[in-house]
C-alpha cells in the first residue's frame, strides 16, 4: 500500500507539470489564498469501521454536515495556497495546498495533531454554461496526499464549489472537498471545507499594443484599445478592417475612402476622381446633359444620343429612336417596340374577331377554304407590326375522348401557323399552342355551346 500511496503523489506531480505546461496564452492563471477546515464526522462508515461510530469519531455519510462548532477544525490563520490553469473547454487543473491543526475527530478531543495536505483536482465550471459573468459553479475530481501527525496517506477526491466573482480579476471561492483515505489501516477519510480569494492573472499578448489575445480582436496585429486593438494606419478613425481605404484617410460616409473633388462619390468609385461629377455617370461631369460623360462624348457641348458617341443623329419620324435602329424609321412608333408602332386595342379586336371565323373540317385539321381569306387579313395585320409576336391557340368541344380533342387542338392550331409562314410571316414569331377541350367558354350541353367552344383564338405574347 505503502508504493501505491507513492506512485499517487508522482502521478499527482506529474499530471501538474503536464498541464502547466500545456500552454493556452488566451487564459488566464489564478492563485487562491485562504482558509480551510477538516471535518472527520460526515465522512461515513463501512462494516469495518462501526467502532468509529461507536465512540462518536464518525456518523453516517453527510450526517451533521454543517455542524461547525462541534466537528471542524479551523486554523485561525492562512492555511490553503493553491494555483489553478484553465486548460480548456470548461475544464480548470488546481494544485492546492493545505495545512490545519486537528484537536477533534467529531465528537472526540484529540492532541494537537498536525495536517497536511497536497493535491491535484480537475474542475469543470458551469459559468459559460450559465452564460453568468459573477456565478461559477464547479464540480471536480482529484488524488492527493495528506499527512496527519506525520502518517501519510493517498486520497481520492470528489469536490463541489462555486465561485463569486467581483471583476474580470477577483473572487470568492467555496469549496467542499470529500477525500476518501486509500489506507484502512491508517488513513482518515473526511471532508475539507476551504474558503478563499481567487486572484486571475496572465494571458498573452502576441502583438505587444498592450491588450491580452482573449481581449484583442486583432492579435496579431498591434492596435488602439479604442479599436479592442485592432488598428487604424491612416489614422481617419475608421479601424482598419472597416475602413475600405485602410491607407488614405478618408469619411466615415464612405467606409474610410477619400472624395477629393466633393461630388459625394469616394475616389475608388470615381471614375473622375478630381473633377465634379454626376452619382449616374460615376462621378464624371455631362456638360450638354445628354447622359453620356465628357470624357465619352465625341460633342461634349451639344447633345446627341449614346449610339452616336454623344452627336446628334437623324430621326425621320421623331419617335425618339435613331433610324439606324428604328425597324419602322418612317412611321412614328415606341422606343419599347424599337421604334414600330404598338398594336391598339383595336387591332388585337380585329385579330380576335377574326380567329372567330377560322372554320376547319369536321374533325379534321385541314381550313375550309373560307378561311383562307380570313388567314389572308391577319397577314396583312401581323405584318405592319413586325415586332410582335402571337400565340395561336387551338380550342375544342367534349365531344370525342379527351385525347383526341387535345391532339385535335394542337393539329388545328399547327395547321393556323403553318399557312401565315407560307404568307412571310415569320415562323420565330408566332407559337402554336392546343388546349383541347380544357378551357370552354360556353356550356358544352348545347349545340351552341360546343360551337362557341370550337374555335381559334389569337393572342399577342407580352415583351418580356
Amino acid at each position: 500500500m505503502k508504493h501505491l500511496n507513492r506512485l499517487l503523489v508522482a502521478a499527482i506531480l506529474f499530471m501538474g507539470i503536464g498541464v502547466a505546461n500545456a500552454q493556452d496564452e488566451n487564459n488566464p492563471w489564478a492563485v487562491e489564498v485562504g482558509m480551510n477546515a477538516v471535518d472527520v464526522y460526515p465522512a461515513g462508515l463501512n462494516d469495518s469501521q462501526l467502532l468509529y461510530q461507536q465512540n462518536g469519531m464518525r456518523g453516517d455519510i453527510f450526517d451533521e454536515y454543517f455542524n461547525a462548532n462541534d466537528h471542524w477544525n479551523i486554523l485561525p490563520s492562512v492555511s490553503k495556497l493553491a494555483v489553478s490553469r484553465y486548460i480548456g473547454s470548461g475544464f480548470v487543473f488546481t494544485a492546492a495546498g493545505t495545512i490545519n491543526r486537528i484537536d477533534k475527530m467529531g465528537d472526540v478531543a484529540v492532541s494537537d495533531l498536525s495536517y497536511y495536505g497536497a493535491d491535484g483536482e480537475i474542475k469543470y465550471s458551469f459559468k459559460k454554461a450559465l452564460g453568468s459573468n459573477w456565478f461559477d459553479p464547479s464540480l471536480g475530481i482529484g488524488g492527493g496526499y495528506t499527512w496527519i501527525d506525520d502518517i501519510g496517506f493517498g486520497t481520492g477526491n470528489a469536490i463541489a464549489g462555486v465561485k463569486f466573482w467581483f471583476n474580470e480579476y477577483l473572487a470568492l471561492n467555496l469549496q467542499s472537498t470529500y477525500k476518501h483515505a486509500f489506507e484502512d489501516a491508517y488513513g482518515v477519510t473526511h471532508f475539507q471545507h476551504s474558503a478563499g480569494i481567487v486572484f486571475q492573472f496572465g494571458g498573452k499578448d502576441t502583438d505587444g499594443d498592450g491588450i491580452y489575445d482573449k481581449d484583442d480582436e486583432c492579435p496579431e496585429t498591434p492596435g488602439l484599445a479604442e479599436f479592442n486593438g485592432c488598428p487604424d494606419t491612416d489614422g481617419d478613425g475608421i479601424e482598419d478592417r472597416n475602413d475600405a481605404c485602410p491607407n488614405t484617410p478618408g469619411l466615415a460616409e464612405f467606409n474610410g475612402c477619400p472624395d477629393t473633388d466633393g461630388d459625394g462619390i469616394p475616389d475608388p468609385q470615381d471614375e473622375c476622381p478630381t473633377v465634379a461629377g454626376l452619382a449616374a455617370l460615376n462621378g464624371c461631369p455631362d456638360a450638354d446633359g445628354d447622359g453620356i460623360a465628357d470624357k465619352d462624348d465625341a460633342c461634349p457641348n451639344e447633345a446627341g444620343p449614346k449610339a452616336n458617341n454623344g452627336c446628334p443623329y437623324p430621326d425621320r419620324d421623331g419617335d425618339g429612336v435613331l433610324d439606324k435602329d428604328d425597324q419602322c424609321p418612317d412611321v412614328a412608333g415606341t422606343v419599347a417596340n424599337n421604334g414600330c408602332p404598338e398594336l391598339s386595342v383595336e387591332i388585337i379586336k380585329a385579330l380576335s374577331d377574326y380567329a372567330k371565323t377560322i372554320l376547319f373540317d369536321t374533325g379534321k385539321t385541314t381550313l375550309k377554304p373560307a378561311s383562307l381569306k380570313v388567314l389572308d387579313n391577319v397577314t396583312d395585320i401581323l405584318k405592319e407590326y413586325p415586332n410582335s409576336r402571337f400565340h395561336i391557340d387551338g380550342h375544342t368541344d367534349s365531344v370525342g375522348s379527351e385525347a383526341n380533342n387535345q391532339k385535335l387542338s394542337e393539329g388545328r392550331a399547327a395547321s393556323v401557323v403553318n399557312y401565315l409562314i407560307e404568307r412571310g410571316i415569320p415562323s420565330n414569331r408566332l407559337v402554336a399552342r392546343g388546349f383541347g377541350e380544357s378551357k370552354p367558354i360556353a356550356p358544352n350541353t348545347t349545340k351552341e355551346g360546343r360551337t362557341t367552344n370550337r374555335r381559334t383564338e389569337i393572342n399577342l405574347i407580352p415583351r418580356n
